[in-house]
């Protein structure tokens, strides 16, 4: 897995407080758990991916020969000292984590998509001058990668946590209440009093 460059905030941009922020931060947290490569070839592995296929590069990170690289590699030294078992774990983990999570958010912005589910008070506005009773549901939907893509981009530019809520709001009026099209062309959802949000990718 190769990361690029990790995706922030633009600079001065703030990040939202609220419910769908704070779902987006738990999210994260979960794609977090994948555990790291335990092998010092995989390990090795890992850091030369992120060295674009520089042993030179990886031997300056952890402090030894590239001829050390090498063996790790080639699976010829399995064992590292216990120093340089300890600084290959470390220089590991600081890539990880912010790999994992830009290689998922990948994933769910082009193919994956992204579940809400999710404890609220929806109303719907229909033909001109009708409107339906706001009632609790409690639903859970996926929706595809356009909203996971925009939901991501919203965030890191520090778009607020309404602005954050009307893109899932949109999503499930498209998704769950019109089914894609089918029904309720002109139906249009009112998204508030939340009271549980998880989003998972």
């Amino acid at each position: 897995m190769l990361c690029g460059p990790h995706s922030r905030p633009k600079k001065g941009a703030l990040l939202p407080v609220g419910i769908i922020g704070d779902s987006l931060d738990q999210a994260d947290q979960e794609v977090f758990t994948r555990p790291i490569p335990k092998t010092a070839a995989a390990q090795t592995r890992f850091l030369l991916k992120q060295a674009k296929g520089s042993t030179k590069a990886v031997a300056q990170r952890l402090g030894v020969s590239q001829r050390t690289v090498q063996r790790y590699l080639a699976g010829r030294r399995k064992h590292p000292t216990p120093a340089v078992a300890t600084r290959l774990e470390a220089e590991v983990r600081k890539d990880w984590q912010p790999c994992i999570r830009k290689h998922a958010r990948t994933r769910a912005a082009t193919t994956g998509g992204i579940t809400v589910e999710t404890r609220a008070r929806f109303g719907f506005t229909a033909a001109p001058g009708t409107t339906d009773d706001a009632r609790t549901r409690r639903i859970t939907q996926h929706l595809p990668p356009a909203y996971a893509a925009r939901l991501f981009h919203a965030r890191a530019t520090g778009a607020t946590e309404q602005q954050l809520r009307d893109i899932v709001a949109e999503g499930l009026q498209e998704q769950y209440f019109q089914d894609v099209g089918r029904r309720a062309h002109d139906l249009l959802v009112e998204f508030t009093d939340i009271d549980y949000l998880d989003l998972t990718y």
